[in-house]
């Protein structure tokens, strides 16, 4: 059973992998039952159109179908997605075709075709809270070359641009300066591998890939780490770290699609990825998500 959630942010946010037919266009009836299954299996939403995913290869109709899929299988308040784009006039836009859809909130990285200044930053946060959703940031540094440190967070916040923060920067101590500048801003961990620290920090969401793959057991660790069970979570979070880090992103994401296989719950083309699990780490991914499913933690 999902926890009781005061923002539609708040809570276990799963980043979900996309499944895809032979011919790469879009299987909807997959995802809508990918959606469904990951919250009775105890997460609490989902973020279509994850700002790194496959959004970026999709048409526009496609887009927006995949927001009005997930919609469907678990209602609005339940879906955050993605509204990353070149330009905050079209990021306002899918913001708000996520408004018409019955979305609560969404996720949304600052400009990212070149390295925006602070200026640039917060008009284009600006422009997209204009919908009335409430925006997250989406603060990844490591793919888009931006960085939202806290004093810009603090400021975005205080302007009433954003309403939480994915940080995806991995500096655990990023956490406590937020919460000195800006008390009221929530902080969502982005980065499975930190997310015991995250938690024990005062996160109160987490926007997550692995529950794709292994949703109860990413269900009992947040939970028991968010109350402060260190007694359930660390052991669990041991078990589970093996999959929950990975040095790029690129790998992080056929790392999931891969445990995702083992556990029968993707088996659908993959997009040719940039660079490919070399065999070795394929054999890892593999053992620790066998090991998994034999302890009963899918």
């Amino acid at each position: 059973m999902t926890q009781t959630r005061h923002r539609p942010w708040h809570g276990i946010l799963v980043a979900t992998a996309l499944p895809l037919r032979d011919d790469l266009s879009v299987d909807h009836d997959r995802y809508a039952e990918h959606c469904a299954w990951l919250v009775a299996n105890g997460c609490d939403g989902v973020v279509p159109n994850g700002s790194l995913g496959e959004y970026q290869v999709l048409t526009p109709e496609e887009r927006a179908r995949v927001v009005k899929t997930a919609v469907s299988a678990i209602g609005g308040d339940r879906v955050m997605p993605g509204v990353a784009a070149y330009g905050s006039t079209e990021a306002r836009r899918w913001a708000e075709q996520a408004a018409e859809a019955g979305c609560a909130s969404v996720m949304l990285l600052p400009p990212n075709a070149y390295r925006a200044d602070e200026r640039s930053v917060l008009a284009h946060y600006a422009e997209v809270a204009r919908t009335g959703l409430p925006v997250v940031a989406y603060n990844n540094p490591v793919d888009t070359k931006v960085d939202l440190v806290p004093e810009l967070l603090a400021r975005l916040h205080a302007e009433g641009h954003v309403h939480a923060v994915k940080e995806f920067s991995g500096d655990v101590r990023r956490a406590y300066r937020i919460a000195e500048l800006a008390p009221d801003l929530d902080l969502l961990v982005g980065a499975d591998d930190v997310l015991l620290e995250l938690a024990v920090a005062g996160a109160k969401g987490w926007v997550a890939g692995y529950p794709n793959a292994l949703p109860r057991a990413s269900a009992e660790l947040y939970r028991a780490a968010v109350s402060g069970d260190l007694t359930t979570a660390l052991p669990l979070y041991r078990q589970l770290h093996p999959l929950l880090r990975w040095d790029s992103r690129v790998e992080f994401v056929q790392a999931i699609k891969l445990s995702m296989d083992v556990v029968g719950r993707y088996g659908g083309p993959v997009r040719p990825p940039r660079v490919p699990l070399a065999p070795e780490q394929q054999a890892a991914v593999r053992a620790a998500t066998e090991k998994a499913v034999a302890a009963g933690l899918v």
